[in-house]
């Protein structure tokens, strides 16, 4: 009896008949967030109040390490996760974080924070890729922007909470250790739920891919396009998503340029607001603001892009991150620092969840992790572009330049998304999947 058939059976497609899995991965994709939640605020003002650095570069050193390491296991986790499974790699990525905390704690040098944020890297990498590709194999094509909306809603909420709460204990003990005892708890929550109670979903994108439609064009069925597509060397599919497809090109531009504003954020944004004296609590409280806006925000940004379509509100989005990171760097107040993360966390919330359903859409299930995992590796590549260029900027000519360079960028993006990328709802490449499978046998 035909093996895969058989779990077909056992098995379906969609959000209510998968509740229980998709509920829990919710759950754990907030504790994935939480880790990086840990460093938002503290760790650039430890830096420069305990370490004594003075190099903006120096100090954004720890995100590049982060951005770099994350962008690279990304790449490679979904390729992985197609055949070694999602739940085995999901695992994997809790057991690399079990270290981060502690060696934040410990740190005698500030190496061990470059050392640190590259494990971090690849536990992001590898736990928020497969909680974004266990979600989309479980609830299928018709709800997939609702799915990545919860997902991402989950991770950046915990994000902003842990941002907010990790300023507010630095501001009562210090900035070192009592922020980072909260981080030995979640690791260990986080592998403790993966390993007792996460199911593997693999064989869901299986099923999607047996069923899918498209291949009809082509005259092959969907097992024989599943099949071939699964054969397209890595390299082919990078290229495609990387430069040769506008749609899967503007996606991960967009998705680049997302990070990159993200990463000066992280980096320069507390010593930018430390320089007018404001206090590491007040800080947590404005680095809170954006990812927890962000995060909320998702739950309905990700459903409407199922409605309206990724197009506009991508465009919109990195618009007016673009209008909140100018309104942070012209205007020296409390309020509209506020007001300026609001509108990067409602921008954001726009293009996040709305760019992995965009590369979803053209994506066939059988190669849709592939593409994916090189979207997220320009995307979190902008994590180190963004850090690099702004500790450069910020050290050469001062932290509000740097500011209004990130500002212009993300406005030459959204402004790319709106002239050039094509509306991606409901539309696949499998034809094209077929073409690269035909070239890479001949």
């Amino acid at each position: 009896m035909d093996t895969s058939a058989a779990n077909a059976n056992r098995i379906s497609l969609g959000l209510h008949e998968n509740l229980g899995q998709f509920s829990l991965l919710v759950v754990i994709n907030f504790f994935v967030g939480m880790m990086v939640g840990l460093e938002r605020t503290v760790v650039p003002l430890i830096g420069e109040r305990d370490f004594g650095l003075t190099s903006k570069t120096a100090i954004v050193s720890f995100i590049a390490a982060f951005g770099i390491t994350k962008a690279i296991c990304n790449l490679l986790a979904g390729r992985i996760s197609e055949t070694w499974g999602r739940k085995r790699v999901l695992v994997c990525g809790w057991i690399v974080g079990l270290p981060v905390p502690l060696m934040i704690i410990f740190a005698n040098r500030w190496i061990w924070f470059d050392i640190a944020n590259v494990l971090l890297g690849i536990n992001q990498a590898l736990c928020w890729s497969m909680t974004v590709n266990m979600k989309i194999d479980l609830v299928g094509p018709k709800r997939r922007g609702l799915a990545l909306g919860l997902n991402e809603f989950a991770g950046y909420l915990a994000v902003g909470l842990t941002a907010w709460l990790t300023g507010y204990i630095a501001s009562v003990y210090g900035l070192r250790p009592q922020p980072f005892y909260l981080g030995i708890g979640v690791v260990l929550v986080g592998l403790f739920l993966s390993v007792l109670f996460a199911h593997e979903s693999l064989e869901h994108s299986r099923l999607e891919a047996r069923s899918h439609t498209s291949g009809n064009e082509t005259g092959l069925t969907a097992r024989h396009q599943a099949s071939a597509a699964g054969r397209i060397p890595l390299r082919k599919i990078f290229a495609l998503a990387s430069w040769n497809n506008l749609a899967l090109f503007s996606c991960c531009q967009a998705g680049l340029v997302n990070n990159l504003n993200d990463g000066m954020s992280w980096g320069i944004y507390p010593l930018f607001f430390a320089s007018f004296g404001l206090g590491v609590e007040a800080i947590g409280t404005i680095k809170a603001v954006y990812p927890v806006t962000w995060g909320m925000l998702q739950v309905v940004t990700g459903p409407l892009s199922d409605r309206l379509g990724r197009k506009g509100l991508i465009a919109g989005g990195m618009l007016l991150q673009a209008v909140g990171i100018w309104l942070t760097v012209l205007r020296h107040t409390y309020a509209v620092w506020i007001l300026g993360a609001l509108l990067q966390g409602l921008g954001t919330a726009m293009v996040y969840p709305t760019l992995l359903a965009a590369i979803g859409d053209v994506a066939h299930p059988a190669w849709r992790a592939s593409v994916l995992g090189v979207y997220r590796f320009w995307r979190d590549l902008g994590y180190a572009v963004g850090a690099l260029l702004s500790g450069i900027v910020a050290d050469l000519l001062g932290m509000a330049t740097a500011i209004h360079v990130v500002a212009a960028l993300t406005l030459a993006s959204g402004l790319f998304v709106a002239v050039f990328m094509p509306e991606t709802l409901s539309k696949t490449l499998t034809a094209e999947i077929i073409r690269l499978d035909e070239s890479a046998k001949s």
